[in-house]
């Protein structure tokens, strides 16, 4: 039996202790095994904490607590923390132009009307996801596959899909002469400091935080394994580790750097002031799913708490989140490991609603 849980909390302004409280709790309760919470404004830290477990244990070897520099599989934060920032980046220099149809920068892609915009919005119309890791394909065949879906896509309402940012992962390949890895590391992680940041990390597995036993990898031919070390997303891991969903890995240090620099668009060493805006306002909506460009709005709808007007925010399958609103000159990053061993969504998504209120109540 594992020993309670501890909390290192390395900054903590007045207000955060029932913070600190509720990450014990949870973490006490094994959801999520392992977090790394950090609150920042454009030029502060208010509040960073980690605790938990990096694993659990068992059959991979002993249990492993967690450590400040943690590195976390970050899932769908993918999209605006890679993705969105080299699609924008491009826009901004006139590579190409964010409403040109995204099959005209995919060699061998279907004629199709579905602009880069709409696939950044989810409103291309593609399906939400295929398991195309299920099939003993090649990259190369299993992108075939994805741009394939672009001759069924008309455009329509918000529906997030995964398979819109796998299209403008590898578009922003072939507008930009290299591979997205290569792109983001030296245009948008080396300007903006983040040196931990990164797709298919190459480190010691005890410096990463496991994720899921028996999940989409089918590593063994049982189709059993603990995915630790590698991306989680088994499109992405059938892609080689790197797409433009799903893929990276980072640190609570690192996604506050990415989150304060927003708050200081004036600054920011990549996108300009204007993109920024540009990024940060609402496209499109259905309901309570109101996007920006990647980002949504309206934290909510999801039971965060009353966030201001222009909070936008992100969450990833594994158990990560990003919200930043720039109005109360705030940034919360959120990772944790909450599918491990096992998915528990439903319980995942209260701890994060709990947590951000409880953040917002110490603002």
């Amino acid at each position: 039996m594992l020993p309670p849980p501890r909390l290192a909390a390395s900054y903590e302004a007045p207000g955060y202790p029932s913070a600190s409280a509720l990450l014990l709790r949870s973490l006490a309760d094994g959801i999520p095994p392992a977090v790394a919470v950090q609150v920042s404004g454009s030029t502060r830290i208010s509040y960073a904490a980690t605790g938990g477990w990096a694993t659990l244990g068992g059959e991979s070897g002993p249990a492993i607590p967690a450590s400040p520099g943690l590195l976390f599989d970050i899932a769908s934060l993918t999209k605006v923390v890679a993705t969105v920032p080299a699609a924008l980046l491009l826009h901004q220099r006139r590579a190409w132009d964010i409403d040109d149809p995204v099959a005209r920068w995919l060699p061998g892609a279907p004629a199709s009307r579905v602009t880069i915009r709409q696939c950044l919005t989810h409103t291309a119309g593609l399906v939400p996801h295929r398991p195309f890791y299920e099939q003993p394909d090649t990259p190369e065949a299993v992108r075939l596959a994805v741009q394939a879906e672009l001759a069924n896509a008309v455009g329509g309402p918000v529906s997030y899909s995964d398979l819109g940012y796998m299209l403008v992962g590898w578009a922003i390949e072939q507008c930009a002469g290299e591979r997205l890895d290569a792109l983001v590391g030296r245009e948008v992680f080396g300007p903006l400091g983040l040196t931990a940041t990164g797709y298919q990390p190459r480190v010691p597995r005890s410096w990463i935080a496991a994720t899921e036993a028996d999940g989409d990898q089918r590593r063994g031919p049982d189709g059993s394994g603990l995915v630790w070390g590698e991306v989680h997303d088994g499109n992405a891991w059938a892609l080689g580790g790197v797409s433009g969903h799903a893929g990276l890995f980072s640190t609570a240090a690192d996604l506050g750097r990415f989150a304060r620099a927003l708050l200081r668009p004036d600054r920011h060493p990549v996108l300009s002031a204007a993109t920024i805006a540009f990024m940060t306002t609402r496209q499109a909506a259905a309901g309570d799913d109101v996007r920006a460009i990647g980002w949504r709005l309206r934290p909510a709808a999801v039971g965060w708490g009353r966030w201001p007007a222009a909070t936008i925010w992100h969450t990833g399958f594994t158990g990560t989140s990003l919200l930043i609103s720039p109005s109360l000159d705030t940034a919360v990053v959120v990772l944790s490991n909450a599918i491990h061993p096992v998915r528990r969504l439903p319980e995942t998504a209260a701890f994060r609603a709990t947590l951000h209120r409880a953040i917002r109540s110490a603002l």
